[in-house]
């Protein structure tokens, strides 16, 4: 039998080990508060900056990209409105101590100089106004993501507008752009032409209207879009099925398609997003010019 005095020790050595291993359980646990600590405070870190560098980022890139900040502007619509990719070399220039231009031939094209200010409008500057305006034709080739389309442009019909869209065609102007807004129902359009992608963009002037009275609108009809009278730019709009009761004498004929029809109807089956307040929206199939070009 063990003796009081061998008991007693051999509680004591007992309850040391207790304590010891308490000590270590402590230090142990410190230690992974400390490294816990370091972690959090390491991740918050990269956190704050990833979010610096991204911020940085995006306000360069809203700087560099006229069309960034643009946004859907139905007025800019006539029962067609339009749109997409941007051009980053067409940022309007400083506009300092620019005043209104316009030509002085018979077309008359009129630039705003307020309209510069705009990250919608690019600047490519005015047609050529001559005097009699050319009243020729001349084919428009859109070679496109999903085929070619080939339009006969009636220069003799709208000569203004026609000189208007030839000379855009030859600043490359709708070169990588995206035709933004189809409508399949009531009318049936599928709009395109405008650069910044926001149904509201164009170049920094404007064409009259032309022979308004006499326009119909049958399937592969080529017209201008437009925001009010007188407002043409640079959007147009395929007619994929005859619509000329539904859209009135108001938009100026340029042209009619001769190859490439049944793309555009494909594009307009395909339904669109509903996202014009308009009417339609964002064709579900993407009709994308990759370059548009002449031929006489």
């Amino acid at each position: 039998m063990p003796t009081s005095k061998q008991r007693r020790e051999a509680a004591r050595r007992h309850l040391e080990r207790q304590l010891e291993r308490r000590q270590q359980a402590e230090a142990r646990r410190k230690r992974r508060t400390v490294v816990a600590t370091v972690i959090g405070t390491l991740v918050i870190f990269a956190i704050v900056i990833t979010s610096i560098v991204m911020l940085t980022n995006d306000d360069k890139k809203a700087t560099a990209d006229p069309g960034a900040s643009a946004s859907t502007d139905p007025s800019a619509s006539p029962s067609p409105t339009s749109t997409q990719a941007p051009l980053p070399t067409r940022t309007p220039p400083a506009i300092a101590a620019r005043a209104a231009k316009k030509t002085s031939g018979p077309c008359a094209y009129a630039e705003d100089a307020t309209a510069l200010t705009s990250g919608r409008l690019f600047d490519v500057g005015l047609p050529p106004d001559p005097k009699p305006t050319p009243k020729g034709k001349a084919t428009a080739v859109f070679t496109t993501n999903l085929g070619t389309i080939a339009v006969e442009l009636d220069g003799a019909s709208a000569p203004c507008n026609v000189q208007s869209i030839e000379y855009l065609i030859k600043k490359k102007f709708y070169d990588n752009t995206a035709c933004p807004r189809s409508v399949n129902s009531g009318i049936f359009v599928v709009q395109c032409g405008d650069p910044s992608g926001t149904t509201g963009g164009g170049p920094t002037y404007t064409t009259k209207d032309e022979n308004l009275a006499t326009a119909k609108y049958p399937a592969g009809t080529l017209a201008m879009a437009n925001s009010g009278a007188n407002t043409n730019g640079s959007q147009f709009f395929f007619i994929t099925k005859d619509s000329t009761a539904a859209l009135g004498p108001k938009y100026v004929v340029i042209g009619h398609v001769t190859s490439g029809l049944e793309l555009l109807q494909k594009v307009a089956a395909g339904g669109d997003d509903g996202s014009n307040s308009a009417g339609g929206g964002r064709p579900k199939i993407d009709l994308i010019f990759k370059t548009v070009t002449l031929k006489s």
